[in-house]
């Protein structure tokens, strides 16, 4: 019987992926913005601002936490949430190629299948009999993740032959699912970060008479701003690039910035609450938290992305498609998650 501790963690972490899987949504309704207007800005409040600000005010002892965090957790924690961010910025990218359901599914189920198991680096694997539960539900998330792919082929197809021209600055699908597959394997390093600090940041946080929930503050912190310094770098060359400097004076600047402003809160606010479900899960939590985290976000970004029309003049083939894969992921998780209640 799983615990209620379990349970909460369970709860915890498919809320934060409901969360993460809505963030991107205001995107589509900022005007006068290029793709480098919005996710520059993005880039800045969440990496940077909205990180700074919540550590600062909700962890106390916060200089002498990270004044006294080992040189050896710097370097893992900065070095993977570097290579994370990395592969942030090109899931950005891949939207614009491939629209938000199918670059979503893409980019985060390579996030599920690989990252999910990294935190194993770190950690002891668990018995045999969890270890092989969660392999099989991380297969079936595979197929799942295929037929998603399979899917977005058959719609560009589908859209193709029904004569419409190919939006402004959309790449083609498989551009689009490339960048995709290779920026999650990068941002796997997000769950490794997590996994080598936790330990020191909880204790830390503790001994500073902090509760529990601010551990997972304190691990955001380092996490976004290593993170933060690639897309940083990226997106003020890409602002010179296409001249779109010019573009953040609009009259719907206000407007702009609190969409932007509530994305960047999000997504922020999603990855530190599956730090909070992961510890709450126990020894297993990284992987089983991380592979709920992630596939709630999948499920809630094709339901989106479904009622804001992407998939509208996509054949029933291509639906077809997508649902099993959807189905599948799913299924694959239901069995993740119940490897969290086995025993010795």
């Amino acid at each position: 019987m799983i615990e209620d501790v379990s349970i909460q963690g369970v709860l915890l972490a498919i809320f934060a992926g409901l969360m993460l899987g809505l963030y991107a949504l205001p995107e589509k309704f900022t005007k006068d913005f290029k793709y480098e207007n919005t996710w520059s800005l993005f880039f800045l409040l969440t990496m940077f601002v909205v990180p700074i600000i919540a550590s600062l005010v909700l962890i106390n002892g916060f200089v002498d936490i990270f004044g006294n965090m080992p040189t050896d957790i710097w370097i893992k924690m900065g070095l993977t949430s570097f290579l994370w961010g990395i592969g942030v910025m090109m899931w950005g990218k891949a939207i614009n190629h491939i629209g938000l359901s199918l670059g979503f599914s893409l980019f985060i189920g390579t996030i599920l299948l690989v990252g999910s198991l990294l935190p194993y680096l770190v950690e002891d694997l668990p018995a045999t009999n969890i270890l092989t539960t969660i392999l099989v539900g991380l297969a079936i998330v595979l197929v799942g993740v295929i037929a998603n792919g399979k899917a977005g082929l058959i719609r560009e197809k589908d859209e193709a032959n029904s004569g419409d021209k190919q939006e402004e600055g959309k790449g083609s699908m498989i551009a689009g699912i490339l960048i995709a597959v290779v920026g999650g394997l990068l941002a796997t390093g997000f769950s490794y970060a997590n996994a080598a600090g936790r330990p020191y940041l909880h204790e830390a946080c503790q001994a500073a008479g902090n509760p529990e929930w601010v551990t997972a503050v304190a691990v955001m912190f380092p996490i976004f701003l290593s993170g933060g310094i690639v897309m940083t770098a990226y997106f003020l060359w890409q602002l010179s690039q296409k001249k779109a400097w010019g573009d953040f004076k609009t009259p719907a600047f206000s407007k702009n910035f609190i969409l932007i402003l509530i994305m960047a809160v999000f997504h922020y606010a999603a990855s530190a609450l599956f730090a909070y479900a992961a510890f709450k899960l126990g020894e297993s939590g990284n992987t089983v938290g991380y592979a709920i985290f992630n596939t709630a976000c999948v499920v809630t970004a094709i339901i989106s992305g479904i009622i804001t029309k992407e998939w509208v003049k996509a054949s029933g083939k291509a639906k077809g498609f997508l649902y099993f894969g959807l189905t599948c992921m799913v299924l694959g998780i239901l069995i993740v998650a119940y490897s969290n209640s086995l025993k010795l």
